[in-house]
């Protein structure tokens, strides 16, 4: 079963439970996924549609951050139960040992030796971790390593 295929019928099953927080976070994911295939012109595949659910997480995020700035604790509490939701979906997180393991080989693969190769490193690493790290906390840790700070 797909990933896609998995939402909607987790859509479907809280629909018929008459779960409506479940059902709207379930209909932003189902329209994000709708919404990429239709500008792309494309059928999404897991990794397309993790990447979708990474970036409503990103967005959750952000958006709960500024509620709780705002004084707004309700919609803060809503948005962190929809990252909950959204992150139940995706790959389990990579282990710090074996992230770091990851990033020596992609150095040592692609030569890297300064932050003017950070890109070839990136381009390495994406497609084995998509998912399952913070790609902004791996960028982080990619820059200390070739910087050697």
């Amino acid at each position: 079963m797909t990933l896609k295929v998995r939402i909607q019928d987790d859509l479907k099953a809280a629909m018929r439970a008459k779960e409506k927080a479940r059902v709207g976070a379930f209909r932003l994911l189902t329209a994000a996924i709708k919404q990429r295939e239709v500008d792309g012109r494309i059928e999404l595949d897991d990794a397309a549609v993790v990447a979708v659910i990474e970036k409503l997480i990103k967005q959750g995020r952000d958006a709960a951050s500024q509620f709780e700035a705002a004084g707004r604790d309700e919609l803060a509490a809503k948005e962190q139960a929809e990252i909950a939701l959204y992150q139940s979906y995706l790959p389990e997180p990579l282990d710090p040992v074996a992230l770091q393991t990851l990033i020596d080989q992609a150095i040592t693969t692609s030569g890297a030796d300064g932050m003017r190769d950070m890109g070839k490193v990136m381009a390495l690493l994406k497609p084995q971790v998509q998912g399952r790290v913070d790609m902004a906390a791996l960028s982080s840790q990619i820059k200390q390593r070739l910087t050697g700070a």
